[in-house]
Order: C-alpha cells, then sequence, then structure tokens
C-alpha cells in the first residue's frame, strides 16, 4: 500500500495548460500584451466558453477588463521559454512580442486583442462574466473564432493537435504533452477500432 503526505488545501491540480494569453486596450496602452496563464480551463461547451484567471495587480488584468476581450494561444516547445518569459515579466517594463520574437496577428472576432502568429492554435474570447474569487478575477469568455496551424490535420480532414507538442504546467515544471495513451471511449472501443485509431497517432 502508497503511504501518502499531507498538504494544507492548495491548488495542486496538475498538470495544467501552460498558455499565452494575449490582449489590448488602446486606451490604456497602445501595445498589445501577453500575459502567460496557466489557470485556465473550458468551463461551457454551447455556446463555447474558457476562462483565464489574472490578479488584479497584473498589468492584462485591466486590458482584458477594459476591452473585454483576451486570446487563448496554445504554446508548443518551441515557446517554452516565451511562455516561462511572459510569466515573470511585466508589460508595463518591456515588449514581450519584442522580447520574445513572436508576432501579433489579427484575431476573428476581435476588436483589439491579437493572436500570437507563431502558436499552433488560438481561441479568441469575449468577456462574459467576472466573478471576483479572492487573490484572483476568472475572466469568463465566449469563444467567438478559433484558429489552427494547416499542419495539425491529417489528409482526411481530421485535427491531431498532439502533433503540436504543446507545452503543459505541471507543479512548477513545463513539459511537452505528445505520447497518445488512448482516445475518448477507447476503454470500450472495439479491438479493431482500437487498432484503426492508434495507428493514426503514430508518428
Amino acid at each position: 500500500m502508497n503511504n501518502f503526505r499531507t498538504f494544507d488545501p492548495c491548488t495542486l491540480l496538475a498538470p495544467v495548460p501552460a498558455v499565452m494569453v494575449s490582449c489590448a486596450c488602446p486606451e490604456i496602452d497602445p501595445r498589445p500584451n501577453i500575459i502567460t496563464i496557466a489557470w485556465a480551463g473550458t468551463v461551457n461547451s454551447d455556446p463555447p466558453m474558457v476562462s483565464v484567471s489574472v490578479r488584479k495587480n497584473r498589468y492584462s488584468h485591466a486590458l482584458i477588463k477594459e476591452s473585454g476581450e483576451f486570446v487563448v494561444n496554445l504554446v508548443d516547445q518551441e515557446r517554452c521559454k516565451a511562455v516561462d518569459y511572459c510569466g515573470v515579466r511585466s508589460g508595463k517594463d518591456v515588449n514581450k512580442w519584442q522580447e520574445c520574437g513572436v508576432t501579433p496577428m489579427t484575431a476573428i472576432g476581435m476588436t483589439h486583442a491579437p493572436a500570437i502568429a507563431e502558436c499552433p492554435a488560438y481561441l479568441a474570447c469575449k468577456v462574459r462574466q467576472v466573478l471576483e474569487l479572492g487573490s484572483h478575477d476568472m475572466f469568463i469568455g465566449e469563444v467567438v473564432g478559433v484558429q489552427v496551424r494547416e499542419d495539425l490535420f491529417a489528409e482526411d480532414g481530421s485535427l491531431h493537435l498532439e502533433r503540436a507538442g504543446l507545452v503543459a504546467y505541471n507543479h512548477g515544471v513545463y513539459q511537452r504533452t505528445a505520447e497518445v495513451l488512448g482516445f475518448f471511449g477507447y476503454s470500450v472501443a472495439r479491438p479493431e477500432v482500437l487498432e484503426r485509431r492508434m495507428k493514426t497517432y503514430e508518428k
């Protein structure tokens, strides 16, 4: 039998997605900004909605709150250093786009917030609700636009995000997510279906 060590209540949930959230509000700053967020997640499917939690003292908080929009950029291993940099430096002090060598591009449905051209996919979101939770405010955004890099699709049109080598945050450590262990429903799939589907994930 395994032994366990007791912790005080804490945010030990892991792994979680490490994403770069881009935002902009020209009334506050003519430059768009990027903030790294590990506290992001799906909260609804119809309409599609995601959440990001941001401390009130973070520079991006006001940009998102005042503009009412943000873009969640999924991150691959090539941008891992940029993910870390955008989490430890403030947009008040540095131009993160320039420092990280990334490029803003127009995001579907956004008035101000750009997407990051070098990222494999993005979700453009309009703020629908703000929940004050304590240390963080949770911005709940309706997804109004999505784009995914062309090379992540198979010839049959199916999406293979596992090919992107997305980055996850695991209690202080960045890790690449790549190996496919199964797919939704694989535990009850017929053997021939399981074999056929798993072959599509082979490199």
